[in-house]
């Protein structure tokens, strides 16, 4: 029996953990795979207050044991559903039930895939989803980046330091990220904008061998690379709260800015609700504001 469970150890979690174990709460915080989300792959955050650089996967450790020295219990079980009894609220893993006064859903998203037939069957034979992970393997390489968002500016420039040539390719005329990063990239010699195209055919053997891609007039060229980075929006892991959860036609939790979900005593924080600006700064204010939220509620406080 606690507090508050908190289903997700990203950012948004782990600082929703802080808020509460300051609270001197009981609080358990249940995780699927590994702390941190997808912050860490990020080689070297550059926009969080105080800190003008620190690794992804450094930033998290400090989260994860800030969160455990103040109480936190983390348990790495994945959260399947979520049930109501009253006031109380079960959450149900893979493995046990667990109860709580309330819960903050702090799931964050996954990669979205471009939706080929062998895309499944290259990951790791050429596709990835994550420059910082795999980049160092396409040394002196040519590679492509898909998408037009600040991952995918990020992914290139990180990416055109270490392969020989790197393929920026977007299904629109303009970059839907920051319009530093893309002067940066401008300014480098071994990069190539592939605009208004996308990526409709994988060709391979073995591995990875090379792309089809198609300009919005219906013009397709073949470009030898042999890496793929898919870097065009993540799905929020939200489906199987949909029963009991609003969800808007994204998927994302329906919230307002108290991170309230249509449940009381149910919260929401991170990159899987709706919200404008989905930043590392934005994750841990959600915590923190899901945190004050739920701890309130367990005091019998008003709900909105």
């Amino acid at each position: 029996m606690y507090d508050i469970i908190i289903i997700g150890a990203g950012p948004a979690g782990l600082t929703a953990a802080i808020y509460a174990g300051r609270a001197a709460k009981k609080v358990l915080v249940l995780e699927a795979k590994v702390y941190g989300g997808q912050i860490v792959n990020t080689l070297d955050i550059e926009n969080y207050p105080a800190e003008e650089h620190i690794s992804g996967y450094d930033f998290a450790t400090k989260l994860y044991n800030q969160a455990k020295n103040l109480g936190a219990e983390i348990v790495f079980e994945k959260a399947i559903s979520i049930e109501i009894n009253g006031k109380q609220k079960k959450v149900i893993t893979t493995d046990n039930v667990y109860e709580a006064d309330s819960v903050i859903i702090a799931t964050g998203s996954k990669n979205r895939k471009l939706g080929l037939s062998n895309e499944e069957q290259l990951t790791g034979r050429g596709v990835s989803y994550c420059a910082t992970c795999d980049g160092a393997f396409y040394k002196n390489k040519k590679v492509a980046v898909v998408g037009g968002g600040n991952t995918a500016l990020e992914d290139a420039l990180y990416l055109v330091d270490i392969a020989e040539k790197v393929y920026l390719i977007h299904r629109r005329g303009e970059f839907r990220g920051e319009d530093s990063t893309v002067n940066r990239l401008r300014d480098k010699k071994n990069i190539q904008f592939v605009l208004n195209s996308n990526v409709t055919k994988l060709n391979a053997r073995d591995k990875l061998e090379s792309i089809e891609v198609t300009n919005t007039s219906g013009e397709t060229q073949t470009i030898k690379v042999d890496g793929l980075f898919v870097a065009i929006g993540r799905i929020p892991e939200n489906k199987v709260f949909a029963n009991l959860i609003e969800l808007d036609d994204d998927g994302y939790i329906e919230a307002n800015e108290k991170c309230h979900t249509n449940v009381d005593g149910i919260f929401v924080a991170g990159d899987n609700r709706t919200k404008d600006v989905r930043q590392l700064v934005t994750a841990v204010s959600d915590g923190a504001i899901a945190a004050i939220e739920a701890v309130k509620y367990t005091l019998g406080g008003v709900f909105r």
